[in-house]
């Protein structure tokens, strides 16, 4: 082979050579390119945010990560970013959950840490009889006592809100749940004379968790026993239909107005005829957090000065449902 032909063919390769070379530069560059942009963008917080939050058109880098699939790099860094995206969003949440709690604390706790203030104030004084001191340490008792409850129910349904507590429910018998509601009350029932009355039925499941299902049942029935006249009666009973049983609690107290049915499930509402009453306003908002946990829901039903009666709507057992389909 002629000198003339080697070198052509030299040539040939040192072409082909530089053309792969340049090819290789120019698709690094792009790869190189693309991760700078995405870093860029992760930087400034835009990073897998939609045009509405951008104001720009489009889901960020959606074609170049389509179109670079082959590039593990770029989809790595695409999934590790975007755990982080969602992370800091995860926190910013659990902060702003964290914020709302203490706020709420803070103003719930206000009143009664106040009047315990005044309470010790008035208690160094050594003008105060006996009598008057016990009177004073009874209601600072009191007034931390609310403070207890109100901490305990608040971290309570943040928790079931959240979903930090989690209560599995099953098909159980409901008798007992019930029995266990009533007894919790049954005192303070009998010191304002009040009968409570519970319905004859034959025991069947329901799909509910005893425990919980018991403490929303005896957060309706305080308040029924709170808000009711001395010698007045509290009915519970029980209806079973095709897909859900209905247990309903009925008193004769005061009643509530049509306009608030939905406002005294909202945390901390009290209606304007139980101010004069001590309360949180947090046990109805607990008694649907526990049945939206299991499935269920809770209703009322009142008129002012004729009483109300609420109902807490649970799932039949599924061999129930089964056989009345």
């Amino acid at each position: 082979m002629s000198d003339r032909q080697w070198c052509m063919i030299l040539g040939s390769a040192l072409v082909v050579c530089l053309s792969i070379l340049v090819v290789w530069a120019v698709w690094f560059f792009r790869q190189w390119h693309k991760l700078d942009r995405i870093l860029e963008q992760f930087q400034r917080g835009t990073y897998g945010k939609t045009d509405v939050q951008r104001g720009m058109a489009g889901k960020i880098d959606t074609l170049d990560v389509q179109e670079t699939r082959e590039s593990r790099l770029v989809s790595e860094m695409r999934q590790v970013l975007g755990r982080a995206v969602w992370q800091e969003e995860q926190a910013k949440k659990e902060k702003n959950q964290v914020m709302e709690l203490i706020s709420d604390l803070s103003h719930q706790l206000k009143t009664p840490l106040a009047n315990i203030v005044m309470d010790m104030e008035l208690l160094e004084s050594n003008e105060l009889s006996k009598e008057r001191q016990a009177e004073f340490l009874g209601h600072a008792k009191a007034q931390a006592t609310r403070m207890q409850w109100l901490m305990q129910d608040l971290l309570k349904a943040s928790r079931l809100e959240n979903g930090i507590i989690h209560f599995e429910a099953e098909d159980i018998e409901v008798k007992p749940t019930i029995a266990k509601a009533v007894g919790a009350v049954y005192a303070q029932a009998a010191k304002k004379q009040i009968e409570l009355i519970v319905e004859e039925f034959e025991d069947f499941k329901l799909y509910h968790n005893p425990k919980w299902t018991a403490e929303a049942l005896v957060n309706v029935l305080e308040n029924a026993v709170k808000y009711s006249p001395v010698g007045s009666r509290i009915e519970i009973g029980i209806e079973r239909m095709e897909l859900y049983s209905c247990i309903s609690v009925k008193d004769h107290g005061m009643g509530i107005p049509e306009q608030e049915y939905n406002k005294i499930f909202q945390r901390f509402y009290r209606g304007r005829q139980a101010g004069a009453e001590e309360g949180t306003g947090l046990g109805l908002y607990l008694a649907q957090l526990i049945l939206q946990s299991e499935q269920g829901y809770i209703t009322v039903a009142s008129k002012p000065e004729e009483g109300s009666c609420f109902r807490f709507f649970l799932q039949n057992c599924h061999n129930f449902s089964q056989g009345l389909s």
